[in-house]
């Protein structure tokens, strides 16, 4: 909760990659709050009151989870609605004159995302989610000190550069210093 806070005001991106990882340590401890509570809250070096109210975030995800479904896979609708957002922001982003190097960002990205998505076989995922995957299959991959080929360095380099950028908008839009021409 504390994280999830700080990183979905400073960069959106980040936040929706350590949303991911919660969803998965939730599974990982098979949906068992005192599981959580002993692996994951005591940890934290707060106050008894704090660790209560981060366990009490934990117990809503949990809650979310198995009412929307995702006991297995997927994401919550809280993590969809980030999606969502950046996707509005991107398309509006594209159409925007002022934004040439938020769109040149894209269309070198482009290729790698048409490639993710053919060898993926899920073509009908927003684009966005596509980035965000690779990104958090690398990290799974890193964690897991699994070789890492050229080419995907390389794709996971330009989308990270990428969903900086959009960051860096969402950011700039939510502070009220973006204005977009469309």
């Amino acid at each position: 909760m504390i994280v999830a806070n700080q990183k979905r005001k400073e960069n959106i991106a980040e936040y929706l990659l350590y949303m991911w990882q919660v969803e998965d340590l939730i599974r990982a401890n098979h949906f068992d709050l005192e599981a959580i509570r002993k692996q994951v809250v005591e940890r934290y070096d707060q106050p008894a009151e704090v660790k209560e109210e981060i366990a009490r975030w934990y117990e809503e995800l949990i809650q979310m989870m198995l009412t929307e479904g995702v006991k297995e896979e997927g994401h919550i609708q809280l993590n969809k609605n980030v999606i969502i957002t950046l996707t509005d922001l991107h398309l509006r982003l594209l159409r925007s004159p002022k934004e040439m190097i938020y769109g040149a960002a894209y269309y070198k990205t482009l290729p790698y995302i048409v490639e993710l998505r053919s060898k993926s076989g899920q073509t009908n995922i927003p684009e966005l989610e596509t980035c965000f995957s690779a990104i958090y299959g690398y990290i799974l991959l890193k964690m897991q000190q699994k070789p890492v080929s050229d080419q995907t360095m390389e794709a996971i380099k330009q989308i990270s550069s990428f969903l900086g950028i959009l960051s860096e908008k969402y950011r700039m839009e939510k502070e009220g210093k973006l204005e977009i021409e469309e």
